[in-house]
């Protein structure tokens, strides 16, 4: 009977203790992350199950763990959105995701993800020696609609759209709740996006998403530590957390892609 119990479920879902000894941290960093606080780091969630299944494979689990957080990011940041912004960023993350669907089987997944790091890297660089004056202009508008088109890709590909977005979004000074409500709702859309792409080519199977099932339970824990966090974090040290969230995640993907491109 245990033979039969077991063999079911190889059958239903992934039962490696490895992918789980990395996809456990790997949803709760994410979980953290759509909370806002740490907002760089929820794109390394693929990267570290990408140690264990494939990056399709990887983003595909994901998705019902994503549509949990959005909807509980939401939930708690109902009232802090910038309407106007949101708007405004929504038609181009939805652009990104057109594109992205068309291009999914052109592309390697670890190459886009090694483009997303090395921007995320320039960016933070144009930071540190370029710090922005406190009278300096926001970025112009078409910047901001080329790194959303970006986000909205590379969401698609490897649910790495947080660096993209991140670039245009932390110059516009937002508070740290507003900040992060307005990207929840973003992404909230972006990923409810993706289900339909996502089945059409066949990333969605019952095996993944029985898998997902066993991954749930950590989704709400993650999100509620970051939440607890983003209420209580000074601004300062808020966007402090995002930039060495983003150097990890731009130095993770580097690595990623030049290995894959060394050894692969």
């Amino acid at each position: 009977m245990a033979t039969i119990v077991a063999a079911l479920l190889a059958m239903t879902l992934i039962t490696d203790p490895y992918f789980y000894a990395v996809s456990i941290p790997a949803v709760l960093l994410l979980g953290i992350s759509k909370s806002g606080f740490g907002a760089g780091f929820g794109s390394l969630a693929v990267p570290m199950m990408a140690l264990a299944v494939t990056v399709p494979q990887a983003a595909a689990i994901l998705m019902p763990v994503l549509l949990v957080m959005d909807l509980l990011g939401m939930a708690a940041f109902r009232n802090d959105v910038d309407r106007a912004l949101l708007k405004f960023l929504l038609p181009f993350g939805l652009l990104g995701i057109a594109i992205g669907t068309l291009l999914f089987k052109l592309l390697d997944a670890h190459l886009v993800a090694g483009i997303v790091g090395v921007f995320t890297l320039l960016f933070l660089a144009q930071r540190l020696v370029f710090p922005p004056r406190p009278d300096s202009p926001p970025p112009p508008r078409w910047v901001g609609a080329l790194l959303t088109v970006t986000s909205g890709f590379t969401s698609f590909i490897a649910h790495a759209g947080g660096p993209p977005i991140n670039a245009y979004v932390i110059p516009l000074r937002l508070s740290p709740v507003l900040f992060t409500g307005t990207l929840a709702f973003f992404f909230f859309f972006i990923n409810v996006s993706k289900w339909i792409p996502y089945a059409w080519l066949g990333l969605l199977d019952w095996r993944n998403l029985f898998t997902s099932l066993v991954l749930l339970p950590f989704a709400p824990l993650g999100v509620w530590v970051g939440v607890r966090i983003a209420h209580r974090i000074k601004p300062r040290l808020f966007y402090r957390m995002i930039y060495l969230g983003m150097l990890l995640t731009g130095l993770k993907l580097v690595w990623d892609a030049w290995g894959v491109s060394t050894w692969g």
